[in-house]
């Protein structure tokens, strides 16, 4: 005599596959709020190392061309770059005149300040550029240059915490520059 075996079908329903699916779509919406915070904020630090990356590399520039580097801001533009500094060639009478293009963006030569981020002040030697077309901040050979403060205020209205800053100043006897996050120490 035989066994009698039943044969049941195990698996999923299409049902229950479909709960689960939804289930991982919920999860999903739910967490990109927080990816979109976290790229954001990481769009104010990276424009915070650019402008210190570019300040070091005219202030470097300046100290083993001996000749004075600047580092140009457009404002309006949302970018800045370094001048001079031995990337140029000299006339007779000495000045540095650029030739080429400007360096591409993040190369340490130029950058450009990301969208949503916007200059709140931009101070050089104590008189405000924001709304100029150009400022220029100099770097010496001796290692010194122009005072600098700059401010960079990132915001997002669909962000819960919609105002961030950042305070970028440079020493004028060093030319380094420093970071300030907390807005209350500065205004």
């Amino acid at each position: 005599m035989r066994p009698k075996f039943k044969f049941q079908a195990q698996g999923f329903t299409l049902i229950e596959i479909m709960i689960v699916v939804a289930i991982m779509a919920i999860v999903m919406t739910m967490s990109v709020p927080i990816i979109y915070r976290s790229l954001h904020r990481e769009s104010l630090n990276q424009a915070v190392r650019d402008i210190e990356e570019v300040c070091a590399n005219a202030r470097a520039r300046a100290i083993m061309s001996g000749t004075m580097t600047e580092v140009v801001f457009h404002p309006k533009e949302a970018r800045l770059e370094v001048s001079g500094g031995g990337g140029g060639e000299r006339p007779n009478d000495g000045a540095m005149v650029q030739t080429g293009n400007t360096a591409p963006s993040r190369s340490g030569l130029s950058a450009r300040i990301p969208d949503g981020i916007i200059i709140e002040m931009l101070d050089v030697n104590l008189t405000e550029y924001k709304d100029e077309e150009v400022a220029r901040v100099r770097f010496h050979p001796n290692g010194t240059c122009d005072e600098l403060t700059i401010i960079l205020h990132s915001f997002r209205d669909d962000l819960r915490d919609n105002d961030r800053w950042r305070k970028i100043a440079l020493e004028i006897t060093t030319s380094l520059a420093s970071v300030e996050t907390d807005p209350n120490r500065w205004r």
